[in-house]
């Protein structure tokens, strides 16, 4: 659910929030969010966009507030153990929500929280596990048309793809050992069918209706300001210069690399398991 606020502060006039209903409370209000796991949380050291030489590789990047790194267990290596979901809490570091297990041999990890999975349901991994929202298991054994998130590339490498708020991949086919994938951004692409996947979509699914309302909010995330190139002078951008304004320009950076459009994917890398480009 989204919440639009009414605007007591110029902050407010165009804010637009989520009022996580999906997270877990507690108290007598139910106001206050569950506190996370300590054994699973390491500092965070924010590099603010530059490298270790430190020179800055990626602009506009610096002065968030500080945060505690949650451990997500990306590979689902406890098989035949059943977990039960403690809590579904909140993530800084992802636009997903996150969900605390507890296993039945007193182990705790964190998951990534898919929709429609909440405290109290139970969840397992392995081949022998079934076919409900949060049960991971490799995708050889998965009925055909499954919805299914936290996709692993290689077996046992932990999950790489459809990992953000509100995505999901569906199963399509399997033959030769390889299951055929439909991804969100439209690219069809074989996987090895021992690849590991995980039942449901991702949580969080309106997260990117959300408004932020002030700059204030993007600067406790990270995220400093950025100056258009067309604002700029000749000597500062290829975009900057000319009487007025003009766009009869190809689009560039800085640097006079050409973006939106400009193919940056590596040559060396192979195609042959993309069916479908995404672009097509």
């Amino acid at each position: 659910m989204l919440k639009k606020f009414r605007p007591i502060t110029p902050g407010q006039r165009e804010l637009i929030l989520s009022t996580n209903d999906e997270l877990t409370r507690v108290g007598a209000s139910k106001r206050a969010t569950v506190k996370p796991e300590k054994s699973l949380l390491v500092k965070k050291r924010r590099t603010n966009g530059r490298n270790h030489h430190g020179h800055v590789t990626c602009r506009h990047r610096g002065g968030a507030h500080k945060r505690f790194y949650r451990l997500i267990d990306f590979r689902r290596d406890k098989d035949k153990i059943v977990a039960k979901v403690a809590s579904i809490e909140y993530d800084p570091n992802r636009t997903a929500h996150i969900a605390l297990l507890n296993y039945a041999d007193g182990e705790k990890r964190y998951i990534i929280a898919p929709q429609g999975l909440k405290a109290g349901d139970t969840v397992q991994s392995g081949r022998e596990a079934p076919f409900h929202v949060g049960c991971t298991m490799p995708m050889r054994f998965m009925p055909l048309g499954s919805v299914i998130h936290n996709i692993e590339l290689q077996p046992g490498r932990g999950a790489k793809l459809v990992r953000s708020a509100g995505l999901s991949a569906q199963l399509m086919a399997r033959s030769g050992g390889y299951i055929t994938l439909k991804m969100p951004s439209g690219e069809v692409r074989m996987v090895n069918e021992d690849c590991k996947a995980t039942f449901g979509a991702v949580s969080n699914a309106e997260r990117n209706l959300r408004v932020e309302g002030k700059a204030g909010r993007m600067r406790w995330k990270g995220f400093r300001p950025t100056v258009r190139g067309t604002a700029m002078n000749p000597v500062d951008h290829p975009h900057g210069g000319g009487e007025g304004k003009h766009n009869g320009y190809l689009p560039q950076t800085p640097w006079a690399m050409f973006t939106k459009g400009y193919r940056t994917r590596c040559k060396k890398k192979t195609t042959k398991w993309i069916i479908k480009d995404r672009r097509k």
